[in-house]
């Protein structure tokens, strides 16, 4: 059970078109602004945001600051795209999903999953262990509410 990936899913309705939505998602840059969660991001390319956009992003999790490496290895503006980062014996993706079925609202989706990249599950089994996973669900629930904030008030 220990080698297995696992996923947390987070949906939000968020009142606004999808490509505002995706502009606030794709801000990399902008991201301390927007996500109470992020304290600061490097960005490691110079480019319009797609695949092979690289950045290193600080964040709070657990109560402490970590630095983590992410790359966009998927875009389909302003529909899907995909984060991936490799940390601490674990490989990470983010796949974000946007479905405007109503003009202006977006239904915004983002599976998260993790799966040990080497020689045991270390701190995955912690991060999803226990309280771990709703940990997880809640920093993206925090994350999805304040880009709602963001674009629902015409940011």
């Amino acid at each position: 059970m220990a080698n297995t990936t696992t996923a947390v899913v987070v949906e939000r309705r968020i009142a606004a078109p999808a490509e505002r939505v995706w502009r606030a998602l794709t801000d990399v840059a902008g991201a301390p602004d927007v996500l109470s969660g992020v304290e600061s991001v490097q960005l490691l390319t110079d480019q319009p945001f797609g695949v092979g956009t690289r950045w290193r992003e600080t964040r709070r999790m657990f109560g402490k600051a970590a630095t983590e490496e992410m790359y966009v290895t998927a875009s389909e503006p302003p529909r899907r795209y995909v984060v991936e980062a490799d940390s601490r014996g674990a490989h990470y993706i983010s796949e974000f999903t946007l479905d405007s079925g109503e003009p202006d609202r977006t239904l915004v989706r983002m599976a998260f999953t993790a799966a040990p990249s080497g020689g045991g599950p270390g701190l995955l089994a912690k991060l999803f262990g226990g309280l771990g996973a709703r940990a997880v669900a809640k920093a993206i629930e925090r994350d999805l509410a304040d880009v709602a904030a963001a674009v629902e008030s015409g940011g």
